[in-house]
């Protein structure tokens, strides 16, 4: 098709646009429903998704030395640790800095600990924080393989949960965003349906004069991603305003490196945007498109 061409079919989906209103709106309202929802559902599921891999990291794997091990093998452990890229962060604590947080931890009573020697009973220690829940299996038998190490504590049930959770968010994003793809091409295919039937008798005249199947279903494809285009920016905004309204609402007063923090506004709209846009033209693309070739049969 020629760029000539082309610029044709554009101008003749504003027209088409503009010339049946009524079609538009509910085609607008119908896409810009089914990506509001697509849009909570993307939120829910990323901050769903975030809030586990941090609950991931919370409960760290605790190796104890034994008290006896050598500074040769704590270098050993710590070099392994640094070039894992499976571990987010660790942290190698002394017998001393041990020795001071149970005295910490025991407030008033620390004084007990006054005369223990903490370099005979109180070990060095790894709290290793992951990227993924899941490695943590892996991680701890090729840790458990060094010398030196007296035994390994990990939260085993936590992780194997938060694995199966992130699994099954992401299978049901997937499952929803597809269901929702298909009902939206149904219901925007019969709105198109509409436009098709009122303007029979112009397209009987193309084809009578030799227009490509092309050139007559083009008009009607740009229609629908103009469409589906102004949806998206219209759902965008409808969604990115409430959502800002909730986080400011709920996260006022909580850290925002808390584990059960929302995801900020700044930090979805742009991600959020693209998403609805390439749905929404594909929507009103794709779906204009089977309707036209359906029932104009050209």
């Amino acid at each position: 098709m020629s760029i000539r061409a082309f610029l044709n079919s554009v101008k003749e989906g504003f027209v088409g646009i503009i010339r049946h209103p009524l079609v538009t709106i509910a085609s607008i309202s119908t896409i810009l429903l089914m990506l509001i929802v697509m849009s909570a559902f993307f939120i829910f599921a990323t901050n769903a998704r975030t809030m586990m891999r941090k609950l991931g990291q919370r409960p760290p794997i605790e190796v104890y030395m034994t008290v006896s091990c050598t500074q040769e093998q704590l270098d050993t452990i710590s070099a392994a640790l640094a070039s894992d890229e499976r571990i987010l962060s660790w942290e190698m604590k002394s017998p001393e800095q041990n020795y001071n947080s149970f005295k910490e931890n025991l407030g008033d009573r620390a004084s007990l600990l006054d005369e223990i020697d903490y370099n005979k009973i109180i070990p060095y220690t790894y709290s290793i924080l992951l990227n993924n829940p899941g490695d943590a299996d892996d991680v701890v038998n090729e840790i458990g393989l060094y010398e030196g190490i007296s035994k390994i504590e990990q939260e085993s049930n936590v992780m194997k949960f938060l694995t199966k959770a992130t699994r099954i968010v992401n299978i049901a994003t997937i499952v929803s965003f597809v269901v929702l793809f298909i009902i939206s091409l149904f219901i925007i295919s019969n709105m198109v349906r509409i436009s098709v039937y009122s303007r029979a008798s112009e397209i009987e005249i193309m084809k009578f004069v030799g227009a490509t199947n092309g050139y007559i279903r083009m008009p009607y494809i740009t229609e629908g991603a103009i469409v589906g285009l102004l949806s998206a920016l219209i759902a965008w905004g409808i969604t990115v305003f409430a959502y800002d309204a909730l986080y400011n609402k709920l996260m006022g007063n909580t850290d925002p490196s808390s584990f059960y923090a929302l995801l900020s506004t700044g930090s979805l709209m742009w991600t959020l945007l693209v998403m609805v846009i390439i749905f929404g033209v594909i929507i009103g693309a794709v779906g204009s498109g089977i309707s036209v070739r359906k029932y104009v049969k050209v």
